[in-house]
């Protein structure tokens, strides 16, 4: 089957656009093509979610920040979105013994939110669906495609194989691409792939008398410095519960009374919440799943074929960014688009140059973020750091800017975040190092200038009173 148009008075607007890949990125991808006027085919290996008895794949929920909404305001999806999301306002830090502390994310009014992964994709897809120039082809598998032609075949459900071809491949189909698999045998493409030593599982805490067990409005953290769990909040009043862990920690909780050690050991307050037996039972319905980071350069081949989403860089979950950067890889890619006139020639290696360096800048903040989530948050250090920011963001807002609040709330480029954040933090620190010295020398010399009044006691009386504080008794 060719839907790609080869009628000479046809212009860019009649091309036709092969979204790989009928997952978050891919399906918002679809809303933003089809809005443009390209012809949209949308594949899926999957079948259709909306109408899955049993949605399979991963259900760690989502935060959306300024970035996504931004990107799912432009084909006006944000507000429906947004509905149906919970605001998280703070982190709120479960300590050892119970006590809780909460550490906002940004100032007052900005927040976070929590949001169900399997409705947004539903949300997106059926957005798309109301294009008149957009199919969405759920059970279509791809095998294999070529860099020459730009052809395309999938395996159908029943077995048939289809070949498509397509002005456009754009490959959303996650961090195990197909579509990426042919980049892979070009020469000087670049391609990394790190699985972090640490695993997640998920429980969910129930509602208690038909209300949340939890304060609602937080990303509630349980840090443990080389482990931690986190807990976000679902419209059902439910929490979702995800224990973060090394492997070798997971393999060596193997009963349930076990699983319930570890908790009274480590999250002693969570057990009541969740339920003892609900407990024993979930930790072991799924085993612990991996993490994995992908980098690459470049993300398209030719005219031919791009990559976005988790197709171009799998991020770990730490920062709450690989949707948010997902979504804006369609935002950018948009704004090119709008740039270069739709000339795909042009437009996908200025893709490529702009946002290779801030997608990799993510990956490394996600990893690093998870050190900070699970250890840093204990350091009073980090605390009063936090503080000091925040005050110098309020009375100098725009010389400092925290480096979480650039990354969540602003649309800052990710690379050139992360270097202001290293110029902030090295001007930050020298300057508390100059302020405790001029502490130290104001101190020093008021002492020498002002001595105090000493009492006036003879050697011999005070060798004596000395030589009594030695006594025990």
């Amino acid at each position: 089957m060719d839907y790609s148009t080869n009628d000479n008075k046809s212009i860019s607007k009649k091309k036709v656009v092969a979204v790989v890949g009928g997952g978050l990125v891919g399906a918002l991808n679809a809303c933003y093509f089809a809005k443009r006027g390209f012809q949209v085919e949308v594949f899926e290996s999957r079948e259709d979610i909306r109408q899955a008895k049993i949605v399979k794949g991963r259900s760690i929920n989502l935060a959306l920040s300024h970035r996504g909404r931004q990107a799912l305001k432009q084909v006006g999806m944000e507000d429906t979105i947004v509905s149906k999301g919970i605001p998280m306002h703070s982190r709120m830090i479960h300590s050892l013994n119970g006590t809780q502390s909460p550490i906002p994310y940004g100032k007052k009014g900005q927040y976070i939110l929590s949001v169900d992964r399997a409705n947004l994709n539903k949300e997106l897809l059926s957005a798309a669906e109301t294009y008149p120039n957009t199919n969405l082809n759920f059970a279509h598998k791809l095998l294999d495609w070529s860099t020459e032609t730009g052809a395309m075949t999938f395996v159908r459900a029943e077995g048939a194989k289809e070949e498509i071809q397509a002005d456009l491949i754009v490959g959303c189909d996650g961090a195990f691409s197909a579509i990426r698999k042919q980049f892979l045998r070009q020469s000087r493409f670049n391609y990394s792939q790190t699985y972090i030593p640490h695993g997640y599982l998920e429980l969910t805490m129930p509602p208690i008398n038909g209300e949340f067990a939890m304060k609602p409005n937080y990303l509630h953290i349980w840090p443990r410095n080389t482990f931690m769990m986190i807990a976000l909040p679902n419209l059902d009043k439910t929490f979702t519960c995800t224990l973060f862990m090394p492997f070798e920690e997971f393999e060596k909780v193997t009963t349930g009374d076990q699983v319930i050690k570890f908790f009274q050991k480590y999250f002693p307050d969570a057990i009541p919440l969740i339920g003892a037996e609900a407990l024993k039972r979930d930790y072991f319905h799924l085993p612990a799943q991996a993490m994995v980071s992908v980098k690459c350069s470049p993300y398209h081949f030719g005219d031919k074929c791009v990559l976005m989403g988790d197709a171009a860089h799998a991020v770990v979950p730490f920062y709450g960014q690989g949707m948010n950067a997902g979504f804006e890889d369609c935002l950018v890619f948009n704004e090119i688009m709008d740039q270069l006139n739709e000339d795909f020639s042009a437009v996908l290696p200025e893709y490529t140059r702009v946002r290779v360096p801030d997608d990799h800048a993510i990956a490394d903040l996600a990893m690093y973020n998870y050190v900070e989530m699970r250890a840093h948050v204990n350091s009073k250090w980090f605390l009063f750091r936090k503080y000091v920011d925040n005050f110098l963001h309020i009375i100098m807002p725009r010389t400092i800017i925290p480096l979480y609040t650039m990354v969540t709330f602003t649309r800052t480029r990710y690379h050139k975040a992360v270097k202001r954040w290293h110029w902030q933090d090295k001007v930050i620190n020298q300057g508390l190092l100059f302020c405790a010295a001029v502490t130290v020398a104001s101190g020093s010399y008021l002492l020498v200038r002002y001595p105090p009044n000493m009492p006036n006691i003879p050697t011999e009386q005070l060798w004596s009173r000395l030589q009594a504080l030695k006594s025990p008794f």
